[in-house]
């Protein structure tokens, strides 16, 4: 596809000769490929929230006041 490339990046140890410009390309590459991903899995969230109704929050129940809950001691202990 043109461009830079790096598969000519070598170098030797001994007799052995280490391939380093063809871990660039592929760290590249998938890099590249990475973000398209991110990119279009992050516009569908967004078009599906856009389709989506809020929900409407569901109401807690009332909560006994302090006072309530002190008058039930109260009567609790009288009881006894």
């Amino acid at each position: 596809m043109g461009g830079i490339d790096f598969s000519g990046v070598s170098f030797g140890l001994g007799e052995a000769q280490f391939m380093l410009g063809n871990f660039i390309n592929a760290v590249i590459k998938f890099l590249i490929i990475a973000f398209v991903v991110f990119m279009l899995v992050r516009t569908v969230n967004r078009i599906s929230r856009m389709g989506r109704t809020p929900e409407p929050a569901a109401e807690e129940p009332a909560k006994p006041s302090t006072e309530d809950l002190l008058v039930e001691i109260r009567d609790a202990l009288r009881a006894r």
